[in-house]
């Protein structure tokens, strides 16, 4: 029986940081802007006084305090967003994660991602994948690994204080899915 559990503690330790490793190679390269946020400062985040007469301040904080890590890498580089979409698309091969959403608009394709978590709205993570177009036609590429125990009727109020590329997608949707 110990062995049993061990092998599962094992197998969910390297499924768990997996996510991480597969877009680590991101944050050291030239041509990526990236924004790395860990548990401790999502602990400073919820601790914060002051705001908890605003309400979305109040479900950030609550949110921000069940969370593990957040990675956001930024790119304009046409090689790096294709190596981004590689890489996206091999963990989404070999993880659990099912598909929270897509939104297409003009020359934006936004895809969520997500690992179930307790209930229908709570998940364990969530994966998002943004490409974009300007006015100019000078393309982005957004790849976002967001883990903890992630309440989806609140995310929308932390994409919102992060001012996360491709959050407004996420809010239309939560906003949508709450009035059904």
């Amino acid at each position: 029986m110990k062995k049993i559990i061990l092998t599962i503690a094992t197998a969910a330790f390297f499924v768990a940081s997996h996510a991480q490793a597969s877009f680590d190679k991101f944050e050291e390269m030239d041509n990526v802007t990236s924004v790395i946020v860990n548990k401790t400062m999502f602990k400073m985040f919820s601790s914060m006084s002051g705001a908890a007469d605003d309400k979305d301040a109040k479900e950030f904080m609550e949110l921000a305090e069940t969370l593990e890590n957040l990675k956001v890498f930024t790119t304009e580089d046409k090689k790096v967003s294709a190596d981004m979409l590689n890489s996206f698309n091999s963990y989404l091969k070999t993880s659990k994660l099912e598909e929270l959403m897509r939104v297409k608009d003009g020359g934006n394709n936004v895809k969520f991602y997500v690992k179930p978590g307790k209930t229908e709205n709570l998940v364990n993570e969530l994966l998002m994948f943004v490409e974009s177009k300007d006015s100019l036609g000078k393309q982005r590429t957004v790849l976002m690994s967001l883990t903890g125990l992630i309440d989806l009727n609140k995310l929308s109020a932390l994409t919102d204080k992060m001012n996360i590329p491709g959050g407004n997608a996420f809010k239309k949707e939560s906003k949508s899915k709450s009035n059904e």
